[in-house]
This record gives C-alpha cells, structure tokens and sequence, in this order.
C-alpha cells in the first residue's frame, strides 16, 4: 500500500504553505528570485543595538548581498512612527523592502535572503529538506528558549541596576534558569555531532548566526557572571569562536556599538556622570527587537 507522501529529494514534494511563515518567505522568495535584474537594491531597516538586526547585516556582508542599511534609531523611537509602520506594522526591526516585497522577524528574512539572492552558499539554509527543517526547528527553539531568556537576565541583572531603576529580581532568577538550562540544550543536543556547529554541520547555518548574535547580548554581563554561565559549555565557548571566526571580518564589525555599550556599562562612575548616555543605551536597549 503506498501513502501521498513523496521523499524529500522528490522535487515534487511540497510542505502546505500555510502552515508556516518560513515556507511563507521561501515562496516569495522563489518569486523574486527568478530574476533581479532591473529590481531595486534591497533595503534593511535596522539599529545594530538589536540582536537580529545584527543578524541580517552580517548575513548580508559575509554573502556579498548588496544592500542599503536604513538606520531606525530605537532611541529616537524611531520605529514607533506612522513612517516605519508602513514598513513593518508591528514596528519592530529588523525589516526589509526588496522591490514591492516587504518582510519583517529576522528568522524569516534571513531564510528570504538565502532564496532570493544567488550565490549565497547552500550551508547557510540547505536545499536538502530534512536539514532545512532541522534548521527550523532550532530558529523555533530559539524564540521561546534562548531569546526569552537571556535579554530578561541581562535587562533585570545589569541593565536596570545600571541606570539607577529597579528590576524584576523574580524574573531575573527565572531567566537565570532557562538561560543556564538553554546553555546546557545547545552543548549537549544542538551541537551533539562531529562538526563545530549546530545540528553537526561543518558550516555555519542561518541558525548559528541568529543564535550566536543572541548569546552576545551577555558581553555586557561583568566578566565573573560571563564565566558563570559559559564555564561550564565548553563546546558552546568554541561554537560561538567558530562562528564568529566563520562570519569575520563582519562579525566583529558589526558588533562594535554592543562593545561600545559594555564599555559604558563597565565604567558606571562616568554613567552616573552622563546621564543622557544613560538614558540613550536604556531606550536602545528595552525597546529593541
């Protein structure tokens, strides 16, 4: 007896498009994909300050994808405008324009970008469909695990304190376990294979970025707290040095404004003294995407 389910090698074999908004930017990704030529050069909108945004600009350099990075100041509240809502409805960034095509959250665009622009290298969002979809499931795991997890630690336990506010301390203990827990998740599942990356690979993936650009938010962790919860990951510490050294010389670059923040941050004598730079990096930072 034989079943409507064809093996993914099978050209003919499609997921239902409604079923995800992945699959959802890999179809109008098809669609602008045929041809660019004559379309206009793609527009990012993002504010480094913001982990994904970080994402998509470093994906766009390491690929060579021509591009125009449009600044949205978060601290200026610049996203919250009707200008930028015509953009991104949910005004939040990153988001894109390529031609009449508009898209916003990182996970999605950064699976466009791989569809839509040739030559961008297979391993970044692989054509094979069992390791595209393993890809998703780590940009799912992402969102409700990793993502929640360290910004609330890092908010709570340095952000607020900084700047002279109170913090959640409940919240903060409870982003302290899911970001430990998190940790642990990667060493021994994500990373469980003979490559350096996530799910095995021997190079990078569209994963090992969103996700490593995430972990960086913890640079503006003090040193002793940093090594609290990397100590023990080993493999986690060599991933993230993989990756970055995978993406350079962009990675770096495009990090520079977070180690300008852990600079601030680090030096809270001249905060207290610079209270405008105080307000700025709170405004950057808790209205971020």
């Amino acid at each position: 007896m034989t079943t409507g389910l064809k093996h993914p090698s099978d050209k003919r074999c499609r997921f239902p498009l409604s079923v995800s908004p992945y699959l959802i930017a890999k179809r109008e990704a098809g669609k602008e994909g045929q041809s660019r030529k004559g379309k206009m050069k793609l527009e990012v909108y993002a504010d480094r300050m913001s982990q994904p945004s970080r994402a998509v600009i470093i994906f766009c350099k390491v690929n060579g994808i021509d591009y125009t990075e449009l600044k949205v100041d978060i601290s200026k509240r610049e996203h919250l405008t009707p200008e930028f809502a015509e953009i991104n409805p949910m005004k939040q960034l990153p988001a894109i324009v390529d031609g009449k095509f508009k898209l916003f959250e990182s996970h999605s665009i950064l699976i466009y970008l791989a569809c839509a622009f040739p030559g961008v290298a297979d391993h970044w969002y692989p054509a094979d469909l069992f390791k595209r979809s393993k890809i998703h499931s780590v940009l799912y795991w992402h969102h409700s695990n990793l993502r929640r997890a360290a910004d609330t630690y890092v908010t709570n336990t340095t952000i607020l304190p900084t700047l002279g506010h109170p913090s959640n301390q409940q919240a903060a203990a409870e982003a302290e376990k899911l970001l430990f827990s998190s940790l642990s998740k990667i060493e021994s599942f994500w990373l469980k294979g003979d490559g350096p990356f996530l799910l095995g690979g021997n190079q990078p993936s569209i994963a090992d970025l969103s996700l490593v650009c995430e972990l960086m938010q913890l640079e503006v962790l003090d040193e002793k707290d940093r090594d609290r919860f990397f100590g023990p990951y080993k493999k986690v510490q060599q991933w993230i040095k993989h990756t970055r050294n995978a993406t350079s010389p962009h990675f770096d670059n495009v990090h520079i404004i977070l180690m300008k923040v852990k600079e601030k941050l680090t030096n809270k004598p001249l905060m207290e003294a610079n209270h405008g730079g105080a307000r700025d990096i709170e405004k950057r930072w808790r209205s971020r995407m």
